[in-house]
């Protein structure tokens, strides 16, 4: 039994890297029982962030890593989107409010329960894929996030950095998924006006001006909410971005009617949305 246990840790500290986190049900599909995983964790060989989960003693456990975790050991299809994919990459301009720091996930189902319940400084927000977009590439393309940690490659790596995600190393030896600025912009602006404000995306979409025409054409047609596609265009124009008349506009559908966005705001007569008044009119 002894050397059944000892077999199975030697085993674990190959497929488990330090830092990076697994839960019961990864323990009992590698073979890991009940009885087994009690005996590592009050020896001091696993420790237990949060019930349900367990990873090696040594490692930091950072946000970063608890998603990484999610995306490569467990195989769940969630991305880093919106605000947070754009601050990872650099287009953070404008300083944060007070509280916990939000991290905005992305995917067709949510992130298992653990997740929140880390003993982490931030706070995680979960936003379906698919309300936002027609077609789903985070489903379609699931083996990208299955990234082999032994050998450090991924099946579908070159496919995922091709298209609307992008896979970052800057937090360590594994790749974080996020959605690159185009898509990233989008989920941001579907934030508007309740969880995001005005002044601190106008800063934000201000710096983005080296925008890939064709990817934001692609992800405009797909868009569902015609909020999104308004705000879109009429914070481009108003930071006159080049990349702009590159974009195709009879074939993104702006709907009809007008949309509130802004109680007591100014109506922009081109866009039919209400905006505040201190942001001035596009130019």
């Amino acid at each position: 039994m002894a050397e059944h246990s000892t077999g199975k840790l030697n085993q674990l500290e190959k497929t488990l890297p330090e830092g990076l986190l697994v839960d019961s049900d990864w323990m009992s599909r590698h073979g890991y029982s009940t009885s087994l995983r009690s005996q590592y964790v009050t020896s001091g060989w696993l420790v237990q962030p949060t019930r349900g989960t367990f990873k090696r003693p040594l490692g930091t456990l950072t946000w970063q890593k608890a998603v990484i975790s999610l995306q490569t050991l467990l195989k769940r299809p969630l991305f880093v989107g919106g605000r947070t994919a754009l601050e990872l990459q650099g287009f953070a301009h404008y300083v944060r409010a007070n509280g916990p720091t939000a991290i905005y996930l992305y995917g067709p189902e949510p992130p298992p329960g653990w997740l929140a319940k880390l003993p982490l400084s931030e706070r995680f927000h979960f936003r379906k894929s698919q309300a936002l977009f027609k077609s789903d590439p985070v489903t379609k393309g699931l083996t990208n996030f299955a990234w082999n940690l032994g050998d450090n490659t991924g099946e579908s790596a070159d496919a995922l950095q091709a298209g609307e995600f992008r896979q970052m190393w800057d937090q360590g030896e594994w790749p974080l998924t996020v959605s690159r600025p185009e898509r990233a912009l989008l989920e941001l602006l579907d934030e508007l006006p309740k969880n995001e404000s005005f002044h601190q995306v106008d800063v934000l979409v201000e710096g983005l001006r080296n925008l890939s025409p064709r990817r934001m054409q692609k992800l405009l047609v797909d868009c569902k909410s015609v909020k999104v596609k308004r705000l879109f265009f009429w914070f481009a124009e108003r930071h006159n971005h080049t990349w702009l008349k590159q974009i195709d506009r009879s074939a993104i559908s702006l709907g009809r009617g007008k949309r509130m966005l802004v109680k007591g705001g100014k109506l922009d007569p081109k866009y039919m949305i209400t905006v505040p008044e201190d942001l001035g009119a596009p130019v």
